[in-house]
């Protein structure tokens, strides 16, 4: 992504290094070769900046390098870290050897600041590329006389593949927090839910020894779903076999004092979801239905509909509802806080933080009114 300071300091090198490989442009009127001039400077950035945003690696230095000898339209191009030359263009071998590279990128990385170095028969420009403050490598500019402009032009391209490099380190400082995320997550599911249904298996292991068999094959389903390696997202018709396997449990448990249903629109099933989005709700509905109404028999209503763009999904229970104003608590509260599971707040948390705002849990209830979760989910996962 290009912001308003990478336009503007590119719009410079539109000025400079593109004019360094001027063709039959020059018979072009002066704006329009500017115009050019700009949109292909653009282009060029945009090309290099996938390969940018994976990080300095061997391989994305190597996909990036030609990019950006084109950009600058000097001799060759180098980028280093801060032990290796990891890419090189120009001519083969019409380039200064890998140690002088290396010499040259050890300077520029001491100094901590661009660095010119006469040489026989190309001279080379250093700058250091950073990430967060820290010096991590270093971009080489070699032709065959440096100038003020090239100085300043070298400048501005290695800022803007620091830049590019910062991303890529945002990038991973954010899938390490939701991989962290997703192991704390899976570390909440309800200690009480896994010991009341390995007790209710046990129950059954002598008087219905098939029955019991079924319950600890749902339970194997379930602590697997739950318990893997996840990725970000799954799809809603996983999550509703969880959602299957933890009502079946529950009804184990309960008996026929829990009745649930649940209703899916089969067009919605592929839609990506994030994982452990509805059995929280659902273990929500059980246990606050159930307490509710004081022993007496309850239901857990699950229906998902299509609405064009998005999946809607509510999960309702009869019990004794509670205080709007409790339930807005609920949602409030810190994720880690509210125990026995994962919770709403959790759930509201990351919906939020993928989607916006706008599509955080809805909480209808009152007491004496039962409580209603609804939920929305975008059809199409963000960034595809």
């Amino acid at each position: 992504m290009l912001t308003g300071v990478a336009l503007l300091l590119l719009a410079f090198v539109a000025g400079y290094g593109l004019a360094r490989t001027r063709s039959c442009r020059d018979a072009l009127p002066q704006g329009r070769r500017s115009d050019e001039a700009t949109f292909t400077t653009l282009h060029i950035a945009a090309l290099a900046a996938p390969a940018l945003r994976a990080g300095l690696s061997r391989d994305s230095a190597r996909k990036a390098v030609r990019h950006l000898r084109t950009l600058l339209g000097t001799h060759a191009v180098a980028i280093t870290s801060a032990e290796a030359v990891l890419a090189w263009d120009g001519p083969a071998g019409d380039g200064p050897r890998d140690g002088d590279v290396l010499a040259h990128a050890r300077a520029t990385l001491a100094a901590g600041r661009a660095q010119v170095f006469p040489g026989e028969p190309y001279a080379a420009v250093v700058v250091p590329l950073t990430v967060d403050g820290a010096v991590v490598g270093t971009l080489a500019a070699h032709d065959d006389e440096v100038s003020a402009a090239l100085v300043r032009t070298v400048t501005e391209v290695g800022r803007w593949v620091s830049g590019q490099l910062e991303l890529a380190d945002l990038d991973a400082s954010r899938q390490r927090a939701l991989e962290a995320e997703m192991r704390a997550l899976r570390a909440q599911i309800s200690p009480h839910f896994i010991y009341n249904a390995l007790t209710t298996i046990a129950s059954f292991v002598r008087t219905n020894p098939r029955r019991a068999r079924e319950l600890l094959l749902d339970f194997a389903d379930f602590a697997r779903y739950a318990l893997r390696r996840a990725n970000d997202f799954t799809t809603l018709a996983d999550e509703l076999t969880c959602v299957d396997r933890y009502l079946l449990l529950e009804r184990a448990r309960f008996g026929d004092k829990l009745r649930f249903t649940v209703q899916v629109a089969p067009e919605v099933l592929p839609v990506p979801v994030p994982f452990l989005c509805l059995q929280p709700l659902v273990e929500n509905a059980i246990k606050h239905g159930m307490r509710g109404n004081g022993g007496a028999a309850g239901e857990v209503r699950v229906v998902v509909r299509d609405a064009g763009p998005e999946a809607h999904i509510t999960v309702e229970d009869d019990g004794a509802g509670m205080d709007p104003e409790c339930a807005r608590r609920m949602l409030d509260d810190e994720p880690a806080r509210e125990g026995g599971g994962i919770g709403l707040a959790n759930v509201d948390l990351r919906m939020r933080q993928i989607y916006g705002d706008g599509y955080g849990l809805v909480v209808e209830t009152a007491l004496g009114a039962g409580t209603k979760v609804r939920l929305r989910v975008p059809k199409t996962q963000l960034g595809s």
